[in-house]
């Protein structure tokens, strides 16, 4: 290498280079590719590209001629020669001083011709003293730096920057820092590897925990590979081979699905699960897709790698902090507290007191001063969970001390999270064993049927907690005064376990807990509870979000099925906590209100109300009327525009809503031009819409069409016609990933909808075209169409099922104006990438069966995708 080289390559060269390297990389590419699937080893193809891409590098580094004191440096994953097909190309150009101006024009040439031959670069420019520096204050640059190769260059610039950077670790610090960054991963994985679609590297579980280890391990100058950890003492020789296995697994996951993607891409998403599944050779069963067959084995893999990193991290911390704790303090005779965790005195405990592994929860659940359990206690609990056997089970002090661990004050989730982990609950509840690692093939739930029962169960328990209350306050005050709320913890536990049996999971799930509850002692009354609870765990959300509240047939048909205010107290809690356990993106506030309205709507029901009264109008009423008076407007004023609106509009709008229209319309009740008011909804999440004008032929539709284009999705309307022919329409709008932007819209979408109404002859808006998600291409939904009269026979109900995708609500809005139909309400139920929508119509037509066919006919052409 010479200092007197061009200070940049001329494009004609350029131009060769590229084309020279880029050939070099893709034949490369493609023998390692090749190699790999004739005979699927790892190191090979990880090695090789490290290798494949070090030659064209150092290459490239003498084309360009950077000076002899500089050096060219492999970090990260590409430094311990372990580059997957496409990973992304971590480097470090080390300087022994800062660049001058003509070094800076060829690293950065050279820089771009690294990106020209297809390289995803991730590059670093830096002194020895700017590496520590940056090291010091970062420990995600100590990671990388930690891994750091020399491709070409200085060597003695590298030996020094080496040096120091060892001289500067604190392996203590560092342990810790590692630790801190893991618990965040863990965090933004919602702390499980349980997901449907789980990120292979980054998940609990994945190849990062792993990963974590090595990091750790090169640190403290422990070895790089499993067997130096067993030589340490830190784990068992079995446990070494065990990881090896484990890691070759992973790795094999991840290549296969670069190669599938041809990018970088570490997510098993529905797309890639069932040729992943082909390709590990994987074959489908009688009762199971080939690729749920794979992902159990993938989620067994994480779940034996969490254990392993746990036990590592337990054993690293003894390793680096040896004399911080006090000696072990006893506990009882089987347990002892050692470093603030729960220790077996002896590794013989579970075979002398097999009831000993239900102890040790409940001690963690007593014992604020234990963070865990020991590595030994660990190992001597996975080894000795086959004890919870028949006689185990049926062994009267072992169920008490199950139903203890449901009623204790604190630590009901995260000990029932460990004893999911491992495999004690699978053991001691046999129907539970059948459901772990279950993939649930909808649209809404994202995870597994266990975590997401394991959701469930945390949800439940965060209402019975103070410190929680600012979340939902409600159901925080509901859930503390319900005397034994472990009825609903263990409702919560049973609610799905009958999943993927065949046949109604409710009614199996309901027999699984009536005899859970008999086995255990529970009196007549409170396991009627739990397995009612059971069976209806679906009905609140059912009638919620698909039927009209301001029906009094509907809330007296749902205070039947209920009966008592107990019943209706235990089932809101756990409805309300299930629909939030299926997916982040299921639940909105505006669900949560509906569950609300129907809760209090019951509720007063069964204490004896009058049917108005049940539905909350004259309540309603009233406290519109009190904030009338806050917001300053005089007594009386409302009685214009109120005597204009019937009876149903006050049964379908809280008071809130009523107060709001009043406010913007009582002086212009007569308004000859469109009213249009948008604000934040107060449910929490959207906009609310409302539009008055004097009613004209396919309003609905040009609403749909308008908000349709303009991206907004709409989670509920109410359409409402005035005594003197005025439309006065309510919306719920939703933007996803635009929460916090929605006051920026509200002057944009009232000034250009008002401007859009003002020209009744104008051509309606048309959707803007978008895509169908991933979810509904794998998960394809066969739409359905039901129109069926309502009990009194004044209207219909029409429901409708389908995948969700752009412009939905404005095809069905377009379809019922074609035939004439006049919408009263639509209830907009997204579950996911699924809708469940109901509708009141009517229309001279729908008495003819004909008619309603054809109306059936049409809407399912449209909502075939």
């Amino acid at each position: 290498m010479s200092d007197t080289a061009p200070a940049v390559i001329a494009p004609e060269a350029t131009r060769e280079l590229i084309a020279r390297y880029k050939g070099r990389l893709k034949s490369g590419g493609e023998a390692l590719r090749t190699a790999y699937e004739t005979r699927p080893l790892t190191e090979p193809i990880l090695k090789g590209r490290s290798q494949l891409v070090d030659g064209v590098l150092l290459d490239i580094w003498q084309d360009f001629g950077l000076p002899a004191s500089a050096a060219l440096v492999a970090v990260g994953g590409y430094g311990r020669e372990e580059l997957f097909p496409c990973s992304d190309v971590d480097l470090l150009f080390l300087l022994d001083a800062a660049p001058d101006h003509d070094l800076g024009e060829r690293l950065t040439q050279m820089i771009g011709l690294f990106w020209d031959i297809g390289l995803d670069i991730g590059h670093s420019v830096r002194t020895v003293d700017e590496c520590l520096e940056e090291a010091a204050s970062d420990v995600t640059v100590m990671t990388n730096l930690l891994e750091a190769r020399l491709i070409g260059g200085n060597e003695r610039l590298f030996g020094h920057f080496a040096t120091r950077l060892r001289g500067q670790l604190n392996v203590g610090q560092f342990f810790k820092a590692k630790q801190l960054e893991q618990e965040q991963r863990y965090t933004r994985h919602n702390d499980t590897a349980f997901s449907l679609e789980p990120n292979c590297k980054e998940s609990p579980g994945g190849l990062r925990d792993l990963q974590l280890i090595g990091w750790i391990s090169r640190a403290a100058g422990l070895g790089t590979r499993w067997r130096d950890l067993a030589h340490h003492g830190l784990i068992t020789d079995d446990e070494a081979t065990e990881l090896r296995d484990l890691e070759r697994f992973l790795q094999h996951v991840r290549i296969r699905l670069h190669h599938m993607a041809n990018r970088r891409e570490d997510r098993l998403l529905f797309d890639h699960q069932e040729k992943l599944a082909r390709r590990f050779g994987f074959d489908a069963t009688d009762a199971r897709r080939a690729s749920e067959v794979f992902m159990q084995e993938y989620y067994r893999t994480a779940k034996k790698v969490s254990q392993l990193n746990t036990i590592l991290m337990l054993n690293f911390g003894v390793e680096f902090f040896p004399n911080r704790y006090p000696a072990a303090i006893n506990i009882n005779e089987r347990f002892q507290c050692v470093r603030e965790h729960l220790d077996v005195r002896d590794e013989g405990v579970f075979d002398r007191h097999p009831s000993a592994l239900l102890e040790c929860f409940l001690l963690l659940q007593q014992r604020s001063e234990l963070k865990g359990m020991t590595a030994r206690t660990l190992r001597a609990l996975w080894r000795g969970r086959k004890l919870l056997n028949a006689g185990f089970r049926h062994d009267p002090a072992n169920r008490a001390l199950f139903l203890r661990l449901l009623q204790q004050k604190r630590g009901v989730v995260h000990e029932f999270r460990r004893m999911n982990q491992y495999d004690i609950l699978s053991y001691y509840l046999p129907a539970w064993r059948r459901i772990v690692g279950q993939m649930q093939h909808d649209l809404f739930h994202v995870y597994t049927v266990d975590q997401h029962i394991m959701q469930v169960l945390r949800n439940v328990r965060r209402f019975m907690v103070a410190e929680h209350a600012h979340e939902y306050p409600l159901l925080t005050r509901l859930a503390t005064s319900f005397e034994k709320p472990w009825l609903i913890y263990i409702a919560a536990l049973f609610h799905d376990i009958a999943k993927g049996r065949g046949g109604d999971h409710s009614k199996l799930g309901m027999k699984d807990a009536r005899e859970f509850c008999t086995a255990h002692g529970l009196d007549d009354t409170d396991t009627s509870l739990v397995e009612w609870l059971v069976e209806h765990h679906l009905s609140m959300s059912n009638v919620a979000q698909k039927q009209d509240l301001s029906d009094l047939d509907v809330i007296r048909r749902f205070g039947d099925v209920v009966k008592t205010e107990r019943r209706l107290t235990a089932l809101y809690i756990l409805t309300h906590a299930d629909i939030r356990g299926t997916s982040p993106k299921v639940w909105n506030g505006w669900k949560g209100k509906l569950l609300e309205d129907l809760y209090f709507a019951t509720q007063r029901l069964l204490r004896g109300a009058t049917p108005l009264q049940a539905l909350g109008t004259p309540i309603r009423q009233d406290e519109a009327r009190n904030l009338l008076r806050y917001y300053g407007l005089r007594p009386g004023t409302e009685d214009t525009l109120w005597a204009q609106l019937d009876t149903v509009y006050f049964m379908r709008h809280d008071a809130e809503e009523v107060a709001w229209h009043t406010r913007m319309l009582y002086y212009r009740a007569e308004s000859a031009e469109p009213v249009v008011k948008a604000r934040p909804s107060q449910a929490g999440e959207g906009l609310q819409v409302m539009v008055y004008m004097r009613d004209q032929k396919d309003l609905f539709v040009r609403l749909c069409g308008f908000f349709a284009r303009l991206g907004f999705s709409i989670a509920d309307a109410k359409i409402h016609t005035t005594r003197h022919g005025y439309a006065l329409d309510s919306f719920l709008l939703l933007v996803p990933g635009q929460e916090s932007h929605y006051r920026d819209v509200i002057a944009l979408l009232e000034h250009d909808l008002a401007e859009r109404l003002h020209q009744p002859g104008a051509p309606v808006d048309q959707p803007a075209s978008g895509r169908l998600s991933r979810e509904v291409k794998h998960f394809p939904i066969t739409p359905e169409v039901n129109i069926r009269p309502d009990e009194r026979g004044q209207h219909f109900i029409m429901s409708v099922t389908a995948a969700d995708r752009p412009g939905l609500l404005f095809d069905v809005a377009e379809t019922l104006a074609h035939h004439g139909i006049n919408l009263h309400t639509a209830k907009i139920a997204t579950l996911g990438e699924r809708v469940e929508d109901t509708f009141l119509i009517s229309g001279p037509g729908l008495a003819q069966d004909a008619q309603i066919l054809r109306i059936e006919a049409d809407l399912l052409e449209k909502l075939t995708i």
